[in-house]
């Protein structure tokens, strides 16, 4: 997992997409236009649903209990685990729904869609949107600018999204942004 860009096997490919750029680490799928987030949540490979199931415990006497308390958290597609121990009340946002709520975000002329992607196994997903202009400073130093929209899927972080002028494409640029 290069810069924990969750690699898919099942497709053959990592979780990423990225407009008419490669980005640093070249993982990924790149796209000559602009994607609509459902079209963004394909590209990245995002187009999963996540479970939410009780965890089971084995006694040494190989009598298995199911928790009422402690569940996990899966992906349907590939089963991989994504959380061990969320509460019975841990809510899943699905990732077509948290693309959703972004899009009423950032609904308005000129905004584009540039990166999305899912880290580690699939746990945490992010998208990037470019907001029209550029802030300058200083006279010439002209800033890009960017929404962004971050969910886990693991327990350990909630739906964040927020102004940045970075280009997210991994973890190295989304840390801050996802704790």
């Amino acid at each position: 997992m290069a810069h924990n860009i969750n690699y898919d096997g099942q497709k053959d490919k990592h979780s990423f997409f990225s407009v008419k750029e490669k980005p640093w680490h070249g993982l990924g799928q790149i796209v000559d236009d602009y994607p609509t987030s459902a079209e963004a949540l394909t590209f990245a490979g995002l187009d999963y649903e996540v479970g939410k199931l009780p965890n089971k415990h084995t006694l040494p006497s190989g009598k298995e209990i199911i928790s009422g308390t402690s569940f996990f958290t899966y992906r349907k597609d590939n089963e991989e685990v994504l959380g061990d121990s969320v509460g019975r009340d841990y809510e899943i946002v699905q990732n077509t729904e948290a693309f959703n709520f972004f899009d009423a975000i950032v609904g308005g002329e000129g905004i584009q869609y540039e990166t999305a992607g899912a880290l580690g196994k699939g746990e945490r997903i992010f998208i990037t949107a470019k907001l029209p202009g550029y802030i300058k400073v200083g006279g010439e130093d002209m800033i890009e600018k960017y929404l962004f929209l971050t969910t886990s899927h693991d327990g350990f972080g909630s739906i964040t999204a927020a102004f940045t002028p970075t280009r997210v494409v991994c973890q190295n640029s989304a840390t801050c942004w996802m704790n």
